[in-house]
Order: structure tokens, then sequence, then C-alpha cells
């Protein structure tokens, strides 16, 4: 996909302020920023190390990297507690839009009228306050995929998933009803777990998809055994995700056969499940396959589920949660794949600081309390994404996300060239970057690598290493990041 050039960033007047006479700082966005990465000891560092053994005892922490001071990381930089400081590239798992301590993110909260939102956090479903549709509209709805008007609040990821899941399963059955009301041995048979209250709808899911960790979503789940070991997993049908060969114009006719060999499996799968009764209420697929490994499919394949989707009389659930708030260079990554018909559900969190799912308006439920929990989301987070999506356009960050981004992979294809043997299979829309290495032990190597060069990064599915900076990631960040990159390629050894 052919990403725009720019040559020029417009200073803000209003970004500016008072610094220290010794503060470096590059960037016109985030004022402060250190001029690069800085590390003095190992990481983790001894008050890292001590702090993991405290938190060990109370809580399992093998997964902890290192504590962070957040007082000083700041934009692109995250710094720990013994004061190295990291170009970060992962931040906190792709859910940071504008870095750390934006300052315009810090006024909201000096706010006195905003305070009273973040002390006081209410059951949304009872007591939503005083300018909570007006606060949706300015916010999640000026944002909204075309042709969504409805938007549900939730906590995260998976709970987003989680009731969009339901909200499939509650449509469907009302076709199936006709309408009619529901009925008094529906109301009493779901309490046994039994039909015909409890039903055998499923949702189609993909091989190497990711869609969060709690039972449902779980069952859709198949990135990590990790992550489903031990769990009672729902019988749902399960088709494969197209694997591309790289470069992609090179091997063109093979990808346009993977696509039909995916497609051909979602068609058999919608077939043998309806007919056992077993009914496919929605299929779940992520634009970009983000924990199972970077994996990409073509705007004509996305274009074919839905068709098949919509012949078969089932709800299209786009997972963006990972995926949207503006990486890929548009506010929805499913939006580069000009879907000739709205997605039925699209699903966020990260980046959109809160969670929850849009949806067409005949997927509203038509009871209270069948999409319900105590808080529905948080207005505080509301309140902080208002004003995220007024700075990422006021600084016009989605096309600094195309130039970073297309900086990135110019250099990342690069690299692939000049050391095959642990950079392939380049990979990425704007910032959302990815390549293979030649075995998970080679990619660990690489990440831990860059660490000790001032680079937090991280992997995904079993080779690759994934490239997440936040939106005010600019072109000379991707110039440092490939500099560090290059120093640890010359020195890490081949198999």
């Amino acid at each position: 996909m052919a990403l725009s050039r720019l040559n020029t960033f417009t200073t803000k007047s209003s970004l500016f302020r008072q610094l220290p006479q010794n503060a470096k700082c590059l960037s016109n966005l985030i004022l402060g920023e250190p001029s690069g990465p800085s590390v003095k000891t190992p990481i983790p560092g001894p008050k890292s190390k001590e702090m993991i053994s405290e938190l060990n005892t109370i809580q399992f922490a093998n997964t902890v990297i290192y504590f962070t001071d957040y007082n000083k990381s700041i934009g692109n930089y995250i710094v720990d507690v013994d004061g190295n400081v990291l170009l970060d590239v992962y931040t906190q798992i792709s859910s940071l839009p504008l870095g750390y301590n934006h300052p315009d993110l810090l006024k909201v909260l000096q706010d006195p009228d905003n305070q009273r939102t973040f002390i006081n956090r209410p059951s949304l479903g009872l007591f939503p306050g005083q300018g909570w549709p007006q606060k949706l509209t300015s916010s999640l709805l000026s944002v909204a995929p075309k042709g969504h008007s409805q938007v549900t609040t939730m906590a995260c990821g998976s709970c987003s998933n989680e009731n969009a899941f339901k909200a499939a399963f509650m449509w469907y059955r009302n076709k199936q009803r006709g309408g009619a009301p529901i009925t008094e041995e529906e109301n009493t048979s779901c309490m046994m777990n039994v039909a015909p209250g409890s039903t055998p709808f499923t949702i189609m899911s993909f091989k190497g998809g990711f869609h969060g960790r709690t039972i449902g979503v779980l069952s859709t789940t198949h990135s990590k055994a990790i992550h489903k070991l031990d769990i009672p997993a729902l019988d749902w049908p399960i088709a494969s995700f197209p694997r591309y060969k790289y470069p992609l114009e090179e091997f063109a006719e093979e990808n346009k056969a993977e696509d039909r060999k995916c497609l051909a499996e979602v068609e058999e799968e919608f077939e043998r499940f309806n007919k056992s009764g077993r009914f496919v209420a929605g299929v779940v697929i992520e634009p970009v396959q983000a924990e199972g490994g970077d994996n990409h499919a073509s705007p004509e394949f996305f274009q074919e589920l839905q068709r098949i989707t919509k012949k078969n009389g089932a709800a299209l659930i786009i997972d963006e949660v990972q995926t949207g708030g503006g990486a890929t260079g548009k506010y929805w990554c499913h939006e580069h794949f000009h879907l000739p018909e709205p997605a039925d559900f699209v699903t966020f969190s990260k980046k959109m600081l809160t969670g929850g799912y849009y949806s067409l308006p005949e997927f509203r439920p038509q009871q209270g309390y069948r999409i319900f929990n105590t808080w529905m989301g948080e207005p505080s987070k509301v309140l902080l994404l208002d004003k995220v999506i007024e700075v990422i356009k006021r600084d016009n960050l989605l096309s600094i996300v195309q130039a970073s981004g297309k900086k990135l992979m110019d250099g990342l294809m690069d690299m692939s060239k000049r050391y095959p043997q642990h950079v392939k299979n380049v990979r990425g829309i704007g910032t959302f970057c990815a390549f293979d290495s030649s075995s998970a032990e080679k990619r660990d190597e690489i990440v831990a690598k860059l660490k000790e060069k001032g680079i937090q990064s991280g992997g995904c599915g079993d080779l690759s290493l994934r490239i997440r900076p936040a939106l005010v990631f600019q072109p000379y960040h991707a110039d440092i990041f490939l500099e560090k990159f290059e120093k640890v390629l010359k020195k890490i050894k081949t198999f």
C-alpha cells in the first residue's frame, strides 16, 4: 500500500513551553524528549531486580522486564528505575497513542472541572453523568468507522470482544424467533444451561488469531499454547488465515491462491457447523493478526470474507483492539480494505484508552441488562480520548504515522537485503510493522540486544519482532531505531 512521504512537519506554537537550559530536544511534538537512548546499567538493573524480587513475594512476577519511572518517561522514551532511557517502539503492547506524559493529557487531569470525573467512577448503565452523550459524540463517535452510529463502552479488549459475541448471538436468535417474544421455557432452560434458552451458536475464528484471555474469547484465540493450556474450550469453527510469501510482488499468484484456499475453508466451516445445527452467528477476525505474528491478508480477502459472512446470515466482527487508533496511518486498519459495506461490529481498546465496540443499529439489545456490567468503561478514559483525538487532528499525526512508517519499512527492507539471515518477510501498514527472524531464539536475542542499545521492542508469533510506536513517533525516531538495529545486526552471530 502506497504511503505518502512528508518532508516537513509543522511546529505547533501551543506546544512550546520553557525548558531547562540543559534540556536536549529534537521533537517538535513532545518538548523535553531526550535526544536519544541512554543505557547506564544492564537491563534489568539492580533497582529493578530488587523490586521484581519484592513483587514476586506477592504475585508471580517472572514476566516483568523492568520497573519504570513514569515520572521521567516522556514522549517516545521510557525510563526505568535505574535511569536507563529507551526509545520505546513497543509502547505498553501498542497501547499509548501519544507516548508518555503528553502535556495536553496532563492538562486534562489538572483541569478542576475534570477532576470529579476521575474521582467518581459511575456505573454507566445506571447512573451516567451529565453530558455523557455529548462526550461519546465528541470522542468515540467522531472517529467511528464509516456507517457506525452506535457505540458501547467496555473496560478492556477481552470484554469488548466477549460482549460483541453476546450481541451477535442475541441478534441471531432474535432472527430465528422472527421477532417473537422470549418464552418462559427459554427463560427457565437457560438457567440450567440447556436448550432452548441456551443456544448452540458458535463464532468462527482463525488460526493465529488473538481476541483475549477470558473464557469465551479464549476459544477464538489460537496464537500461543500458553494462553489456552488447561482452560476448557468451546467447540467452535476455526479456519486458516492467509500466510503469505514475501516479497508480495514476487509471489502475487501464490498469495492469491492462499486467499482462495483460506476462503474455501471459511465456506466449508459454515456449511459443516450450520448443517449440524451449531449455527455460526458471527465471524471474528483481526485486520492484522498481531499477537499471532503480524500476519496480513489482502483487501480482496477481507472483501470476500464479508460477502461469505453475509451470504450465511452471520455477523462480521472486526477486532481492532491492537490495530485501531491510527497506527496504520488510518484511524481504523480495515479502512484500508474498502469493504463494500460497514462491518457489523468493530471492537477496540488499547490506543483508544477505553474498550468497547461499534455496531450497526440492528445489533442493539432489545432488553436491559443484556449487555451490561458494573462500570461499562470509564468516563475519565473518554475524557482523555477526547483530547487524544483533538491532538491527532491538530498535529496531523496520521500523516506523520504514514511518513514514519515509510521510513521504517524502507529501512527494514534494506536490512532484509543486507542481513537476510536475521531479517526476512518484512511487512507493515503505517508504523504497524514487523519482520521474521530465523528462529524464536534468534528473535529473542535481537530483542535483548536492542534493549542493550536503548530500544524497547517486543516479539509476537513464533519468529516475529513487532514494532508498535506511539503516534508521535517521527521519521527521525525511525532513524534512531534503524541505526541501533543495524549495530545489533552487525554483531549478532549467525547459526
